[in-house]
């Protein structure tokens, strides 16, 4: 502030004890004085505005009329108050715009709000309180949602969500209401509303149709340590329903559908392997138990997708999806018996997304250095990784070393057998992604991509380096390629035919044999190599457990194997040397 305006001591010890019975008033059609006329009527002047005297002083359009009562100014009392006025005015600056010290700061404009939906979007009469959500856009901090005329206590989420509470009184009777938000001035309005309605009579009985995952193994968590959310999905849901595991009430929320909750599964549900039985609660009136789901804590790890077999023939690794989207996915190791081929587990690499994410594909570089194992994304459509491991050359467990971006969707990977090239299968986007390899490092490095059929799932290079082969699961063919020694890049030679689904292949050592598993006919294609173009011939079937999804051949071509994901296991098969026929010898569990 101005010294001038600063110094009030200068009038209030100086000249208000002298004018305590006089009265002066001064008119103004300034709006630049309230300030000065607060202070001025605080010692004893009063200002007011519209007044014309014959006796004026005027200082832009301010008038100063005196009035004597009682007793006359002192010849120089009046001039000191003229001059004492004149500088505090002419101190707060001139013209008629508000000074910049008295000036309000300026405010920001709140947006207009909008509602999409709101959950739930109705409740029985006479119902318990409940949280409702309130999704849409532009909402802020001051945000207030209208309940049909009152006004519960709204939480500010973020400006794409709101909650409020309402009271069972708000909910004592049939009616359909309306819900709003409104945003606070400067600006801001009430949005659109939404319909909320209340209904009589009783909840009715739940339903339930699917859970999501329905299994896990033991120990393992479904998301992280701290998000084990189960959904479960069926009919009939009320905002008060709840998910009861073995009997017990979990806490539950709805998952943003009107036929879908989520519940908060602890570790200790899933510590043991079992079963457990899920079901959902309605509350009074009327309400019920609904059906029971089973949700299951398997002993180890579910869905075997590919298995691959190291140079040496000492180890193995077999990728397991785990259950529904991924939950449980791992690495497990195995030691190979060189005499029986038998596997005798060493331990696993587990994880969930992200990371460990959707694991489809494992495979194992030919100086047996290396291993590369393809994931998903959480969001179908999304592109993919390759994750890259190092190898103990004793033990054979894997050690994390990166990861490169693949195209969308990958579900395999194969490398060339000098270990100069790789290639990824993209299911969504038709095509396969071509790498070269760093021998030092094992890191791959993009070359581009090549058309497949119809989505492409495994992808296998014969041991000459010379052809690559594609399963195309939609279109039941495999995609023939040759390869070219500089770059690697694939170009295409045909198609044959295979059993119903296919989605993997492999070519024995000798690059005379080809084997293909068919998901949905539970069965092996096998074919034979014509060691000029590469063209595959067919020579049969053999059965397989259920939905066989991978098949290895190990390193000396005597045995094959064939991991089966939903009856969780291997079959193991020996290989006839002249035709390369398979015969079965036994499986074992995952």
């Amino acid at each position: 502030m101005h010294e001038a305006c600063s110094d009030r001591r200068f009038f209030s010890r100086g000249l208000k004890p002298q004018y305590s019975t006089m009265r002066r008033k001064i008119t103004t059609g300034s709006t630049r004085t309230n300030w000065h006329k607060s202070w001025l009527n605080a010692h004893g002047i009063r200002v007011t505005g519209g007044v014309q005297h014959a006796s004026n002083l005027g200082w832009e359009g301010a008038v100063i009329e005196e009035t004597r009562q009682n007793h006359l100014l002192s010849a120089n009392t009046f001039p000191l108050l003229l001059i004492a006025l004149l500088l505090l005015l002419a101190g707060c600056g001139g013209g008629t715009s508000p000074s910049p010290i008295n000036q309000p700061p300026p405010s920001e404009s709140n947006p207009t709000p909008t509602i999409t939906t709101i959950l739930p979007n109705s409740s029985l009469a006479g119902g318990a309180a409940f949280t409702l959500t309130i999704n849409g856009t532009n909402f802020v901090a001051s945000s207030m949602v209208n309940f049909a005329g009152s006004a519960p206590v709204t939480t500010f989420v973020d400006s794409t969500q709101l909650t409020a509470a309402i009271p069972a009184s708000s909910i004592a009777s049939t009616d359909t209401l309306a819900v709003t938000v409104t945003n606070p001035a400067p600006g801001g309005g009430t949005s659109n509303p939404m319909n909320f309605t209340i209904t009589s009579g009783v909840n009715l009985v739940p339903t339930t149709s699917s859970l999501y995952p329905s299994c896990a193994p033991a120990g393992e968590q479904f998301v992280d340590s701290v998000d084990n959310q189960l959904t479960v999905v069926g009919e009939n849901f009320v905002a008060d329903s709840v998910v009861r595991w073995n009997g017990s009430d979990r806490p539950t929320a709805s998952n943003g559908s009107i036929d879908g909750l989520i519940a908060q599964i602890s570790a200790n549900d899933i510590a043991a392997a079992g079963t457990a039985v899920v079901t959902v609660f309605n509350p009074p009136p009327g309400g019920g138990s609904s059906n029971s789901l089973t949700f299951t804590i398997t002993p180890g790890a579910v869905d075997p997708q590919s298995i691959a077999v190291d140079p040496t023939g000492k180890f193995a690794y077999v990728m397991n999806g785990g259950c529904d989207g991924g939950v449980g996915g791992n690495v497990a190791m195995y030691t190979i018996d060189a005499t029986t081929g038998a596997l005798t587990s060493t331990g696993t690499i587990n994880g969930n997304c992200p990371g460990l994410c959707l694991p489809s594909s494992v495979v194992v570089d030919p100086s047996g250095k290396f291993a590369y194992l393809t994931t998903g994304s959480e969001t179908f459509g999304s592109a993919g990784s390759v994750l890259m491991y190092t190898i103990n050359a004793t033990t054979g467990a894997l050690t994390p070393m990166g990861t490169i971006a693949t195209g969308t969707d990958p579900v395999s990977v194969a490398l060339d057998p000098a270990g100069k090239f790789a290639y990824v299968t993209n299911s969504n986007s038709n095509d396969v992604s071509m790498y070269t390899i760093n021998a030092t490092t094992g890191a791959l490095t993009s070359t581009g991509t090549i058309a497949t059929g119809a989505d492409p799932v495994s992808v296998a290079v014969d041991p000459a380096g010379k052809f690559a082969y594609v399963t195309n699961c939609d279109s039941n063919d495999v995609s023939m390629y040759t390869i070219d020694a500089t770059t690697g890049a694939l170009t295409s030679t045909g198609t044959i035919a295979t059993g119903t689904n296919p989605v993997s292949v492999a070519v024995d050592p000798t690059g005379k044999f080809a084997y293909v598993t068919n998901s949905a006919s539970n069965d092996v294609s096998m074919y034979t190599i014509n060691a000029t173009t590469g063209a595959l011939t067919s020579t049969g079937m053999i059965a397989t457990g259920t939905v066989p999804v991978s098949v290895a051949v190990d390193p000396a071509g005597k045995f094959a194997y064939v991991t089966n994901s939903a009856s969780n296991d291997v079959s193991i098969y020996s290989i006839d040397a002249a035709t390369g026929a398979l015969t079965l010898i036994g499986t074992i569990g995952t």
